[in-house]
């Protein structure tokens, strides 16, 4: 159900009554209720080859890799996750028979995620969703999705994302 008002709006005037800050106030809270609204429409579009988008990006860094295999701790690095989501995120794979895991040849200690055939075939397939859907994002023109790239660079290098 959609309001007759913008909620962040509303609550940004609120704000300002009350505190300092509301340009940025009304970003950030902008910037995750888009945040969870995109996240509902991929996992939506994920839903039928059945991901989520966290393990879609998974799989995509593992055809990423130049073996189709990496760590889980390396995963978890490149991902930006806990170890225990990453772990938690190679048991569904694993039990949707998207990846192996097994011990890494070179160190006993550290386990391999290595996608299998089916895990690239549905990575294709959910790919194709996600590319023309706009990956959620199609109510902006590309220009725009530059320039919003670009607007949020300087927060992911302050923040040490690279």
């Amino acid at each position: 159900m959609s309001l007759p008002f913008d909620p962040i709006d509303e609550a940004a005037r609120q704000w300002g009554e009350r505190w300092d800050g509301v340009p940025a106030m009304h970003a950030v809270t902008s910037l995750m209720r888009v945040q969870q609204l995109v996240i509902g429409q991929l996992d939506a579009l994920l839903k039928p080859h059945g991901l989520t988008f966290a393990r879609y990006e998974a799989l995509v860094l593992l055809v990423f890799s130049s073996r189709g295999a990496l760590p889980l701790g390396k995963m978890g690095e490149r991902l930006q996750v806990h170890p225990t989501s990453v772990t938690s995120i190679a048991r569904r794979l694993e039990g949707a028979g998207h990846i192996l895991r097994r011990r890494h040849p070179d160190d006993g200690r550290a386990v391999l995620a290595e996608i299998t055939p089916a895990g690239r075939k549905v990575v294709e397939a959910a790919t194709k969703d996600l590319v023309e859907s706009g990956f959620a994002l199609n109510a902006m023109a590309e220009a725009d999705l530059v320039a919003l790239s670009e607007l949020l660079r300087p927060v992911r290098q302050q923040a040490g994302d690279f």
